[in-house]
C-alpha cells in the first residue's frame, strides 16, 4: 500500500470543540435560484470553512434530483481545489457501484496532483437515487436498486455481493499493485503510482485515503475489518447510528492505514440568529424531503411555501420525525445539540450539513456555528 499516515485521516478538534468539525454540502439548489449559484454557493461555504477551521469539505453523489447539484464530485472538488489551499476536501460520496474502479481512481489521481495531500475518496455502496437511474447510469438492465436513505425501496443483494470486490479493485489500482498474471497487471491508474517508477520519475507515491460510507451495518463491518475510516450517515439513518458504529468499532482490525477506529458521523444542523429562523429554514428541506419521499422531486422550496404548506397527518408525522433529527435552533443551542450528538455516539469527527433554501441561511449558519464554537478567525 502506498503511503498512507493516520494523521490524514484524524482532524484536530479547534476552539472549545470535543472534536473536529466538518462540512457535508449536497449543493442544494431552491426554487428560484440556479445550479450556477449553488455552486458559487459551494466555493463561498468552502473558503469560509477553510478560514474559520474546519477540518474538511465533501460533497456528495446524488443523481436525478433537481434540488440537488452534486451529480459529479470530482468536477466540483476540483473546482473547490482551485479556491482553497488547506482545507481537505473529498467525497461524502462517490457511489462506487455506479462507476468503474479504474475511471474513480483516474479521477482522484488527478485531484490529489491537483491538492496534494488534501483530498479523501469516500465511497458508498448504493445508487444515491432510484433504480431506473442507477440502470441508466450503469447501462444496465437492472432495476432493483433502491434509493439512497429510502424505506420504500432496498437495495438489491447484487449492491452488497459486488461492492467488496469493487473495493478491492479500486485499492489496487490507487496502489497500483496488481499481482503479476492478473488481466490487469499492465493497466495503470494516471496519475498515479506508476509515474513514480517509470525512468526518470518524481511523482509523490502518496493517494488519497479511503473511507467507507454507510448508513446501515454493512459498510461498518467491512470498514472494521479492513482497517479504514468509517463514515455514517446519521443525518438521514439516526436509529441506526449507534449499532454501526459498535459494529466498526468491534470488527476494527489494525491496518497499515489506522491503528485504532476512526469514525465520523453525518450530522444535520443549522443555526441561525434566532430559533424561529432556523425553524423555518429546516422546515423547506422537510417539505423538499417529504416531496422526495414521495416519487415528488423537485428545488428546494421556500421557507415561506413550507410555512404555508397544509401537511397531511402523514406527512406531518414524517416531518416532525425529520425535524427531530437536525439540531437547529441559536448558535448556543446548535453547540449543545451537537456536544450531545458527539458524547452519544462516541464519534471522533462531526461532519455538519446545513439545507436550506438559500445560500445565505446556509453560509450564515456555518459562520455562527463556528462563532458558538471560538473557531480560528483566519
Amino acid at each position: 500500500m502506498d503511503e498512507i499516515r493516520g494523521d490524514e485521516i484524524r482532524g484536530k478538534a479547534e476552539g472549545t470543540a470535543t472534536v473536529p468539525l466538518s462540512v457535508l454540502d449536497l449543493v442544494t439548489v431552491g426554487q428560484g435560484r440556479t445550479a450556477t449559484q449553488a455552486l458559487r454557493t459551494s466555493v463561498d461555504i468552502a473558503r469560509l470553512a477553510e478560514r474559520r477551521g474546519f477540518h474538511r469539505y465533501w460533497v456528495a453523489e446524488h443523481h436525478s434530483m433537481p434540488g440537488v447539484a452534486s451529480s459529479s464530485p470530482a468536477v466540483i472538488l476540483a473546482h473547490l481545489a482551485a479556491h482553497t489551499e488547506r482545507i481537505r476536501l473529498g467525497s461524502g460520496g462517490v457511489m462506487l457501484p455506479n462507476h468503474a474502479p479504474l475511471v474513480i481512481a483516474e479521477q482522484f489521481g488527478t485531484l490529489e496532483a491537483m491538492a496534494p495531500g488534501r483530498i479523501d475518496l469516500g465511497l458508498g455502496r448504493a445508487p444515491g437515487t432510484d433504480g431506473a437511474t442507477a440502470a441508466a447510469l450503469r447501462r444496465s438492465d437492472r432495476l432493483n436498486e433502491g434509493a439512497t436513505g429510502s424505506p420504500l425501496l432496498e437495495r438489491s443483494r447484487e449492491i452488497g455481493e459486488d461492492f467488496p470486490q469493487q473495493l478491492a479493485e479500486l485499492t489496487r489500482f490507487l496502489d497500483d499493485d496488481f499481482p503479476d498474471g492478473h488481466p490487469y497487471a499492465r493497466i495503470h491508474a494516471v496519475p498515479g503510482p506508476v509515474q513514480a517508477t517509470a525512468e526518470g520519475g518524481v511523482q509523490s507515491p502518496a493517494r488519497p485515503p479511503v473511507w467507507l460510507l454507510g448508513s446501515s451495518g454493512f459498510s461498518a463491518r467491512l470498514a472494521g475489518v479492513l482497517g479504514l475510516p468509517f463514515a455514517f450517515a446519521h443525518h438521514f439513518s439516526a436509529q441506526n447510528t449507534i449499532p454501526a458504529l459498535d459494529l466498526y468499532r468491534e470488527s476494527f482490525r489494525p491496518s497499515a492505514v489506522l491503528d485504532a477506529p476512526y469514525a465520523l458521523i453525518g450530522a444535520a444542523a443549522l443555526a441561525a440568529d434566532d430559533e424561529r429562523e432556523a425553524r423555518r429554514q429546516v422546515l423547506s428541506g422537510a417539505l423538499s424531503m417529504v416531496r422526495l419521499r414521495t416519487g415528488r422531486p423537485g428545488l428546494v422550496p421556500t421557507p415561506e411555501e413550507a410555512e404555508a404548506y397544509a401537511f397531511s397527518p402523514m406527512e406531518r408525522e414524517f416531518v416532525d420525525g425529520w425535524l427531530s433529527n437536525i439540531v437547529h435552533g441559536t448558535p448556543d443551542a446548535v453547540r449543545s445539540g451537537l456536544d450531545d450528538l458527539a458524547k452519544r455516539t462516541g464519534a471522533d469527527e462531526l461532519m455538519i450539513t446545513a439545507n436550506a433554501h438559500g445560500g445565505e441561511a446556509r453560509l450564515r449558519s456555518y459562520e455562527l456555528i463556528a462563532d458558538a464554537y471560538g473557531l480560528p478567525t483566519a
